[in-house]
């Protein structure tokens, strides 16, 4: 990530800040770019809602307010219309600052909107007046929001595909944007000054819940913005839920690994956008598009871009179908075949396109393995996957005169396994604090369709001329606010809980089986661990009757702030005032509800607390021991009598003899009651 000038002294005075909170570099951080409730138990197939669904119980989030840092919303979308609600909630202390762009407006749904650019300006020189606005120009920013929070909008598809109501997680809750994204520089969209004032804004105001898709390399967390903002938010009680990246599958690769927001990483969710790639030697291969433009009913020349370059373009570049180096007289009238790879999906299809080509075929590279997204592209194009590419590239070089065709895509429900994990969503171990597991849990980001904006196309591109309202979109800035949405109806449900106790909820109930009933699975068919999926995949449903929860409380993260050693000044940034530091606090003790041990020799013990949040109880524990290691559990009885009553407990892990490896390896902690199965996972290495 590039590194951006340092952030001139901005002064992030509003009446309640009288100083700065911090003053760091201001570094860019990027944006981590209808079937999904459904996947995850909320509604039938017919679009039934039972009783117990949370929705029916938490009233579809009525009453919460979400907001999200983001590129803004696009106030025409119906997903942010104000028919049916009632007046803004008194708490609200926010406005509708629609600076220069009179058209934007909010309403008794959208209740809020503003923008934050003086970073952006600090780094990009002085902006033009067009900048003043919170209006989405972009289509980030509107989708997320209405994936949090979006009202329930029937007769939605993208291109025809993927019909039904799209819906937020949370759909009567109230939104809030605030605008801290803009176009990039050197590929950062966000920038530090700016974040931390949305935060210290969304604070102000009296959002219950921030959805924050965006995030940076990992960075000291006195030295980020999103570590910083989101810390001042939880103390006040509000749920921040974060992206952790698009950098998969290397391993060491998530952002945003702070203990007090919620992390989420993506995977898929049970729809795909068949679209098939018949070669002429009448091999069919299935891949995934959205493509709008259909090919007419025969067959078409087929070629490699490598084939079809320029003299000028080097073979590494047009492979990768990259800007500039298709030979317009080699490919029109063909289809093209591009990798996956460095530039966007859809910017490969319009270079084809620009160069003549009627089609392309988009295969991806061994890492991206099963992975396919389905992008609206601005051509008949389908993505397949490594195996089905090396067939194409295969037929291509045995066959004198190669032929092919692209079929128009169809819509598939039910498909298994799913979800398996999307190879682009970043991994552990954490690389700031490797005693804590992040990401923390994983939701739907594959193929998610939701609002978009109409300033622009669904490919973003240059020479994409198409409007529509709702677009289908792939990253972890999808998952997380599937977690927003679900923490809003928490919220409703349980509105004295503490942050932590939400997180927990999540997290201890989440599963770690596919719709197979066999272990989650990633792209590339082996099995995943907690580095990809944190606890598990997210259950609503299950969520809101946890049984126990780890609520940790802010003491306990400023000690861990201590043991990480930071100064004064640099704990400062995060308390009002001084603190004395927990002399002989642990990581390892964190009140979390995962435990990792990343450099275990012999052995070593860990405490947790659990609070009781169900009804009289007694819990035993069960340990799923890692490999090479054995786990005792003391007490491994604990008997509640009251509804918040907090007992301890502790876990001791144990190198076995010439059994343990130098790798990461896992298990888990289950308590449960019979009813309730409260589920952490255990990661350790051994030295």
């Amino acid at each position: 990530m590039s590194q951006s000038p340092t952030m001139s002294f901005w002064d992030l005075s509003w009446e309640e800040h009288p100083k700065v909170l911090s003053v760091f570099e201001n570094s860019g951080r990027k944006l981590h770019t209808t079937r999904s409730w459904g996947f995850m138990g909320l509604e039938e197939d017919n679009g039934v809602i039972s009783s117990s669904s949370i929705w029916n119980k938490a009233r579809f989030g009525e009453g919460v307010i979400i907001g999200n840092l983001d590129t803004g919303a696009w106030p025409e979308s119906k997903s942010f219309s104000d028919e049916g609600f009632g007046p803004i909630p008194s708490k609200w202390r926010g406005i509708c600052d629609n600076g220069i762009d009179a058209s934007f407006h909010c309403n008794r749904k959208l209740i809020g909107a503003r923008y934050f650019n003086k970073g952006y300006a600090s780094v990009a020189g002085p902006l033009n007046s067009s900048f003043d606005s919170p209006r989405d120009n972009e289509g980030h920013g509107s989708h997320t929001l209405s994936t949090a929070g979006g009202n329930m909008v029937p007769g939605v598809s993208v291109f025809g595909q993927g019909s039904g109501t799209a819906k937020g997680g949370s759909p009567r809750a109230r939104v809030a944007a605030y605008k801290v994204c803009w176009p990039p520089i050197s590929g950062d969209e966000c920038f530090d000054a700016d974040i931390l004032a949305g935060f210290d804004m969304a604070i102000h105001d009296g959002v219950d819940v921030l959805s924050v898709s965006l995030g940076g390399s990992a960075s000291a967390f006195f030295n980020d913005s999103v570590s910083i903002g989101s810390f001042h938010a939880a103390k006040k009680g509000i749920v921040v839920v974060c992206s952790a990246g698009n950098s998969g599958p290397a391993d060491a690769t998530a952002e945003n690994l702070a203990p007090w927001y919620i992390t989420v990483g993506a995977s898929t969710m049970d729809r795909e956008f068949p679209s098939y790639v018949v070669l002429g030697n009448k091999i069919s291969l299935k891949g995934a598009s959205l493509s709008a433009a259909r090919l007419e009913h025969k067959f078409y020349p087929i070629i490699k871009a490598t084939d079809a370059k320029l003299a000028s373009a080097t073979a590494e570049d047009a492979v990768l179908c990259q800007n500039g180096t298709l030979d317009p007289n080699k490919v029109k009238g063909k289809i093209v075949v591009c990798l996956r790879g460095i530039n966007a999906r859809v910017d490969k299809g319009e270079q084809a396109l620009l160069a003549g080509a009627v089609g392309m075929v988009l295969a991806n590279d061994k890492t991206n393995g099963n992975e396919i997204l389905a992008d609206p592209h601005l051509l008949p194009a389908s993505h397949i996957n490594f195996t089905n590419g090396v067939a194409v590239f295969d037929y291509i070089n045995s066959t004198k005169f190669p032929v092919a065709y692209i079929t128009h895509p169809k819509t598939k429900l039910h498909t298994k396994p799913a979800p398996f994990m999307a190879a682009f969503s970043s991994k552990g171990p954490n690389t700031i604090v490797p005693e804590i597991l992040k990401p923390d849990i994983t939701a739907p980001g594959v193929s998610v369709i939701a609002a978009y904006t109409e300033a622009e196309g669904p490919t973003n591109q240059e020479f994409d001329s198409r409007r529509i309202p709702y677009n289908s979109v792939s990253g972890t800035s999808m998952s997380c606010p599937h977690i927003s949405g679900i923490v809003g109806l928490l919220k409703t449900l349980y509105p004295s809980w503490s942050p932590a106790a939400i997180k927990s909820a999540i997290m201890t109930t989440a599963t770690t089986l596919d719709n197979e009933v066999e272990p989650l699975l990633n792209a590339t068919d082996s099995q995943a661990t907690p580095f990809s999926y944190g606890a598990g995949h997210v259950e609503p449903n299950r969520a809101m009757d946890p049984g126990l929860v780890y609520d940790t409380t802010m003491d306990d993260y400023l000690n861990l702030l201590c043991a990480l050693g930071y100064n004064e000044t640099q704990i400062s940034m995060f308390t009002e005032g001084p603190y004395q530091c927990h002399k002989n606090f642990s990581l390892l003790n964190l009140n979390y509800p995962s435990i990792t041990v990343p450099n275990l020799s012999g052995s070593v013990t860990v405490t947790r607390t659990l609070k009781n949040v169900g009804s009289t109880a007694t819990y035993i524990a069960h340990v799923q021991n890692p490999n090479g290691i054995s786990i005792s559990v003391e007490p491994s009885i604990l008997k509640f009598k009251r509804v918040g009553e907090e007992k301890s407990f502790k876990v001791t892990l144990k190198v076995k003899q010439g059994k343990a490896t130098n790798n990461y390896v896992f298990g888990k902690l289950i308590w449960s009651d019979g009813k309730h199965y409260v589920r952490s996972p255990i990661v350790v290495k051994a030295l």
